[in-house]
């Protein structure tokens, strides 16, 4: 039994100064970075990055909006197309921890990092299912869209899930609330990671 750890969609563009920016982004990429530090090497078998990696020359499926502008629920402004700097990892995120890359999104409206891949092609849970992993930690961006949407499938596919509600930033303050008990009365943990003790919050509000 292995556990793994799915960081969701940390990337320049769902960061301060992206096409898509998430208040407080940055400093959750730190908070996550100080958390992959402590924890990384000691308690995942397996840390997973998953990236928003979407096509430059169409709509993705209606993923990105038209002349009539996104509607910030089902179409969004152009963002994290692949191979540009919006879809790399933002900087501060530390990335030396980050065991195996998956991409979502390429033509398609993904949310949830369970329909993502590797570059050659092998899905998330097969990925989960190749290392024996049982259990499955979510943190990340967004709370109300991609985490939630990850968490949700990882519990669909049987896994113990869990979500850190101090290492996940949301577009919505109140969507993101409820996203977060959704997921709590589904059956994920819900809880706060150990990065209060010792540690002062390096920013803004993360719900």
């Amino acid at each position: 039994m292995a556990r793994a750890l799915l960081i969701v969609d940390v990337q320049n563009d769902f960061t301060e100064d992206g096409a898509l920016a998430v208040a407080g982004g940055s400093a959750l990429a730190a908070r996550i970075t100080a958390f992959l530090h402590r924890h990384a090497e000691d308690e995942y078998d397996l840390v997973v990055g998953s990236r928003d990696w979407h096509h430059g020359d169409d709509d993705n499926g209606g993923h990105f909006a038209g002349a009539e502008g996104p509607d910030f629920v089902q179409t969004w402004p152009v963002h994290c197309v692949a191979g540009t700097p919006g879809a790399e990892y933002s900087p501060d995120l530390d990335t030396e921890f980050v065991d195996v890359d998956v991409f979502k999104g390429q033509g398609r409206p993904d949310y949830s990092a369970f329909q993502a891949q590797t570059e050659d092609g092998v899905l998330l849970p097969d990925l989960l299912t190749a290392h024996h992993v049982t259990t499955v930690d979510v943190i990340g961006l967004t709370t109300d869209h991609c985490v939630r949407a990850s968490a949700s499938d990882a519990l669909a596919a049987g896994y113990d899930v869990a979500v850190y509600e101090d290492l996940v930033a949301g577009v919505d303050p109140e969507a993101s609330a409820r996203a977060l008990e959704e997921l709590r009365a589904a059956g994920v943990h819900v809880d706060r990671s150990d990065m209060d003790e010792g540690l002062a919050n390096p920013g803004g509000a993360v719900l």
